[in-house]
């Protein structure tokens, strides 16, 4: 748990409950990418990483101080009144306990997806994972045991061998993805194209939700 400056201390009470988090955005959209590509979802983005990956398009999300904090009662009442699918991601979500954010998310019907990274441990329920590993902090084995979905980022050749290297540390049905980092799209398209021709335990990530403008 990291410490958000500037908080009261009941302030930072509640943020040890789980009942304020410090949320830099939250929207409905559609998913763009990866196994629920297309599916109407809710997205909960929190604020805080420490993975620091030079290619991050969130940025702005690394520093929790700069977001606000939320109260995640209210919260929850708003993306459940708009959506059942719900994505929690960062920043790194799991650098914050999520159980009362889980449980409230349950109690309304909703299915919860994370995006995460794996460097910080599992909390709460969560009905979907997927798994987006980093090489500066790797993912935590019991991350990599609860996945569902793996998505490695292709930013140069060697990340093929670092997505082999990390799906042979999930489950045998862990659904697997290769989605091209966003700048070097057009050299790596067609090499991930063929790489999972040859490799067909692999499928492409596609974000489509960037070429059609949405969040």
């Amino acid at each position: 748990m990291i410490h958000i400056a500037s908080t009261t201390a009941e302030e930072q009470q509640l943020i040890q409950e789980g009942k304020l988090l410090p949320v830099m955005e939250h929207f409905y959209t559609i998913q763009g990418e990866g196994m629920y590509t297309g599916v109407a979802s809710y997205f909960i983005r929190l604020g805080g990483c420490d993975v620091g990956c030079h290619w991050c398009d969130v940025k702005d999300s690394w520093d929790a101080d700069k977001h606000p904090l939320t109260n995640v009662d209210e919260l929850v009442d708003l993306a459940t009144s708009q959506a059942k699918t719900i994505i929690i991601t960062g920043g790194e979500p799991l650098m914050w306990d999520l159980t009362y954010l889980t449980k409230k998310l349950h109690e309304k019907g909703a299915r919860i997806h994370i995006e995460t990274s794996g460097a910080y441990p599992l909390s709460g329920e969560i009905d979907w994972v997927c798994l987006s590993p980093k090489k500066l902090m790797l993912p935590l084995d019991e991350v990599c045991e609860a996945a569902n979905e793996l998505k490695c980022i292709v930013f140069n050749n060697h990340d093929f061998q670092f997505a082999e290297e990390q799906a042979a540390r999930v489950g045998k049905d862990c659904m697997l993805f290769l989605q091209t980092e966003w700048s070097k799209r057009d050299k790596n398209l067609p090499l991930i194209v063929e790489y999972v021709k040859e490799n067909p335990k692999w499928r492409y990530s596609l974000q489509t939700h960037k070429y059609l403008d949405i969040p």
